[in-house]
């Protein structure tokens, strides 16, 4: 059992939300659905809680209804293989709705904020070379999207 569950707050859109997030990842899967029932103040064919899976990790999309809004304070991480992976991460997270911000953070069309980061990236700006470090840094900086190859050129100052 994992010990700590991450929960996302929608309002009517957990179910439909959890199927999207388990299309772009692998080992993904939706492992259980509840629903509401006569007893709660809304439709019985509308999703409670939906327990889900991304690439081996739970979560809890949770339809709690009302107003809620995410902040970049708590946001999903994604450390990317390649330029590939976050390209086509940062494509479909954007898809119908979906706004950049900046240093690979996005919102998706569901408000959830995520950090579409490539493993590399975290070398460029933590190797010994504090001059090489800063020219990353500042390219990325100016990023929304994170690419590589701009923040390698900047790092190796060319």
């Amino acid at each position: 059992m994992q010990k700590i569950v991450t929960n996302l707050w929608f309002d009517t859109q957990a179910e439909e939300a959890a199927e999207f997030y388990c299309s772009l990842f692998a080992d993904s899967k939706i492992t259980d659905v509840q629903y509401f029932t006569e007893a709660g103040n809304r439709p019985t064919d509308l999703a409670i809680t939906v327990d889900f899976e991304l690439n081996g990790q739970k979560f809890t999309a949770i339809n709690g209804g009302g107003e809620y809004h995410y902040t970049h304070a708590m946001s999903l991480l994604v450390n990317c293989d390649g330029q590939a992976e976050v390209d086509r991460l940062w494509t479909a997270l954007l898809a119908d709705g979906g706004q950049e911000i900046e240093c690979g953070w996005l919102n998706d069309k569901y408000g959830v904020p995520w950090q579409i980061w490539p493993a590399e990236a975290t070398e460029l700006v933590t190797s010994d070379d504090r001059e090489a470090v800063n020219r990353a840094m500042r390219a990325m900086l100016g990023m929304k999207k994170i690419v590589l190859q701009q923040m390698r050129d900047a790092y190796n100052d060319k």
